[in-house]
């Protein structure tokens, strides 16, 4: 039976893994210029560095809090609600570094549970990489969405399971994809599944929301057969994923997509 996953266990392993790497640097450039953009929409007029109105933003299942951070920096209030008790200890160490703590409060619960500790819905819900570790995402998705004040915002990071599908096609791993693609779990930080992103899509207009944005999150850099080939530099490979992350075909074959959308008045 599927369960959502719990990184008690893995917390240290997965800061490493995740962020410490090509991969996550790639993720947190081109994830943040849309949140810029999302920043403006929410206050328009004013400079995304000089913001008069303090947005509470709720980082739902936000683990470490990177891109929540660099929203708190800004002056903004955030809500970090996770369900590994161990991820908010690190996240609440690296804030209190980044002398950050005043602006966050802390809520260790499951994402569907969040509203039983927000006083009223948010101008901003941060739903990054946690979908595919959940039994139910979709469901989960909808429940966030309830969190979410008219004329705000939700932005949202999947695994695209049409780039797990391409991955395993190009690697030639035609009988995994026979089987349905199903969780290896000698793989412990892969993602438990893929998330369809018309589903994701659908759910958000269904709820009441206008998809404004959508970014592939590593549109070619994890096909890339052997790093170690071809004439590149890293500085080249970041300055072309942000050229082709917001147009297709390039888009809906990134290993994550990020799309963020606005609640209608």
């Amino acid at each position: 039976m599927k369960q959502d996953r719990n990184f008690d266990d893995l917390a240290h392993k997965f800061a490493a893994s995740i962020y410490g790497t090509a991969k996550g640097e790639i993720r947190q450039t081109v994830v943040w210029q849309d949140i810029e953009q999302i920043l403006l929409a929410l206050n328009p007029n004013q400079d995304v560095h000089q913001h008069k109105q303090v947005l509470n933003v709720l980082d739902a299942g936000g683990g470490l809090a990177q891109l929540s951070q660099k929203i708190a920096a800004l002056g903004h209030n955030i809500s970090l609600c996770d369900l590994s008790s161990e991820m908010l200890l690190l996240a609440k160490q690296d804030i209190r570094e980044n002398q950050l703590l005043d602006r966050y409060q802390f809520i260790h619960s499951p994402v569907q549970n969040v509203a039983e500790h927000l006083n009223e819905p948010v101008d901003l819900v941060l739903f990054h990489a946690v979908m595919e570790w959940l039994a139910e995402p979709i469901s989960a998705l909808s429940s966030l969405c309830e969190q979410v004040k008219p004329g705000g915002i939700i932005s949202v990071m999947f695994y695209n399971y049409n780039g797990l599908l391409f991955k395993n096609l190009i690697c030639g791993n035609l009988n995994h994809v026979e089987q349905g693609m199903p969780h290896r779990k000698r793989f412990k930080l892969q993602p438990q599944q893929g998330i369809k992103p018309d589903l994701v899509y659908q759910c958000l207009e269904q709820a009441g929301f206008e998809i404004i944005g959508k970014t592939g999150v590593r549109t070619f850099h994890d096909y890339m057969q052997n790093h170690d080939m071809g004439d590149f530099s890293f500085e080249q490979i970041l300055a072309m994923e942000q050229k082709l992350c917001r147009q297709e075909p390039f888009l809906s074959l990134g290993r994550y997509i990020h799309v963020y959308a606005q609640r209608k008045n």
